[in-house]
């Protein structure tokens, strides 16, 4: 089973090769239940609201990113 860190490196990594916020992978990958599939269909469809609000809610910045495009709190 895989440790907290090594789940956490692997949300990192994965948000990168995305082009997307650490706090929004993390938040997918959260609703997924660290399912990979799943968080990979999350992603695509780009507009979660339970995801935005636990990103958000992981972080002070007011504007994240989700697959190049910007994501701002006010708008959630």
């Amino acid at each position: 089973m895989a440790t907290q860190q090594s789940k956490a490196h692997h949300v990192g990594e994965w948000a990168s090769l995305r082009s997307t916020s650490p706090e929004i992978a993390e938040a997918i990958f959260e609703v997924a239940n660290y399912d990979e599939k799943l968080a990979e269909e999350i992603w695509q469809q780009q507009g979660s609201d339970e995801v935005l609000f636990r990103a958000f809610d992981k972080t002070e910045l007011d504007v994240l990113t989700w697959d190049n495009k910007q994501v701002e709190r006010r708008n959630v």
